[in-house]
């Protein structure tokens, strides 16, 4: 366990959710390691859910604490970064996600000489195929706006938040969890270099090691997330969205973009100047368009399902 040294610097704890995560959890543990913020000064904490397979047998090679908490990640969030961790500041990350080496460095640089209390974090989704692309384009789009969600908080201002939400256990967590963080204080976005296409490819054989990348970004690794696998867990992780409406009202400004038609298909897609991008590759904004629609259907599909059984 790490603990604060004033005359080293902020500690900083990573708490990562898993489930049977035995393809990812390694590479995501190395990414961490790989850092060039010190070792010392990073705590690390795997929060699993009660895995069947190899996960908890490979975090215990990396992590600093591996602990066993369910039913959700939720619980399993909250648990990592308000009962186990001990840093100043706190990360929140899924297995299947690798972090550049110069990240936390980076990050805590930026938050240690400003007045923001958390930062959003580029992402890049890793896959060669032509889902991955698509899904790699629109992920580009959300970067900084109300889709986002912030994952490097101040530990104080985490806490004060409440944690992520006890109202549900796998609903629209992140953008709650902004919307608490708002309350309290400011969130900023930690800006990336462009990375070419031929770099982002290299990462498809998971190799953490390359020192080429000095982006402070995370690259989420959905390379084997079929089209219909990703359909049913955003329609999963919308089952809550009625509960954080109701919390938040319909009317507020961000729930209207979060869920509005004419921000999700439309807007987020060509404000500040992003329409350039969009009009270079149409062939993916009409995928997304149609994944967008197809999610839709098969959330009221399961809606209806919900209903019939009250």
């Amino acid at each position: 366990m790490k603990y604060k040294d004033s005359n080293k610097g902020a500690v900083v704890s990573i708490v990562i959710t898993t489930k049977n995560e035995e393809d990812n959890i390694k590479n995501c543990l190395l990414s961490i390691l790989n850092q060039t913020y010190s070792r010392n000064l990073i705590e690390i904490i795997v929060v699993d859910n009660y895995s069947t397979d190899n996960t908890k047998k490979i975090a215990k090679e990396y992590a600093d604490i591996v602990a066993n908490i369910g039913p959700e990640r939720n619980t399993q969030r909250n648990y990592g970064m308000l009962d186990l961790s001990t840093g100043d500041y706190l990360v929140w990350i899924d297995a299947d996600m690798i972090l550049t080496k110069r990240l936390i460095e980076n990050c805590i640089d930026y938050l240690s000489n400003s007045n923001f209390i958390a930062l959003n974090i580029p992402e890049i989704i890793l896959g060669d195929d032509f889902f991955s692309r698509v899904r790699r384009f629109e992920r580009s789009f959300y970067n900084n706006t109300v889709i986002d969600g912030a994952r490097v908080i101040l530990r104080d201002s985490f806490i004060k938040s409440g944690g992520f939400s006890k109202d549900w256990e796998h609903g629209p967590d992140d953008w709650d969890l902004d919307k608490e963080l708002k309350l309290i204080g400011k969130i900023g976005y930690i800006e990336k270099t462009e990375e070419s296409a031929d770099k982002i490819l290299r990462l498809l054989d998971l190799d953490v090691s390359p020192q080429f990348s000095n982006n402070s970004c995370i690259y989420h690794n959905e390379s084997k997330l079929s089209i219909w696998k990703f359909i049913k867990k955003k329609a999963y992780y919308s089952t809550d969205i009625n509960a954080y409406v109701k919390k938040w009202g319909a009317s507020d400004p961000d729930i209207k973009k979060q869920l509005g038609l004419w921000y999700r298909f439309v807007f987020v897609f060509v404000e500040h100047g992003k329409w350039k991008a969009l009009f270079k590759r149409p062939d993916l904004y009409f995928s997304i368009i149609v994944i967008r629609f197809l999610t839709g259907i098969v959330y009221l599909f399961s809606r209806l399902k919900t209903i019939k059984k009250w």
